[in-house]
């Protein structure tokens, strides 16, 4: 008897794992071009590439910080040139509004140095970007980084 429980196992386990993958669904090519323009915004961030910023940023984009504060374009471009960030993005998703508007949101650990870990700001935190399609290119409109966790770790 326990023989047979062992030869099921083996013969329903691929078939769970077959039917598993056929259901996953592919990304469409909206979630790829943009979880490709928020991974380079990324990277951009990583570097503080303000040539990124000023190519990629709507002329009305506006952030709000994780500290709550409204900041606009030219403040963004400002600050990613003196200041690098060492982003490791995770569960990143793409939400449609329409053809040429989307939201991308996805959770982010800052990593600092354990020695400038020691207060603001939040080591975990949530990204929401909002990108808008102008022409052929995709700008980013909206940036809001909400932290996810405060007090000690």
């Amino acid at each position: 008897m326990p023989y047979r429980s062992i030869i099921y196992s083996l013969i329903l386990f691929p078939a769970l794992l077959l039917t598993a993958r056929s259901q996953t669904p592919k990304p469409t090519e909206l979630e790829k071009t943009l979880i490709s323009a928020e991974t380079n915004f990324i990277a951009a961030a990583k570097k503080g590439d303000p040539d990124f910023f000023k190519r990629t940023l709507a002329d009305d984009f506006q952030f709000v910080g994780y500290d709550g504060q409204l900041a606009n374009r030219q403040e963004m471009i400002d600050q990613r040139s003196n200041d690098s960030m060492d982003l490791l993005p995770y569960d990143m998703k793409v939400i449609p509004i329409s053809d040429t508007a989307a939201i991308v949101t996805y959770d982010v650990v800052l990593r600092v140095p354990p020695e400038e870990d020691q207060g603001p700001p939040p080591r975990y935190q949530h990204f929401s970007t909002t990108w808008v399609k102008q022409g052929d290119l995709w700008k980013m409109k909206f940036l809001q980084m909400t932290a996810s966790h405060w007090g000690d770790w």
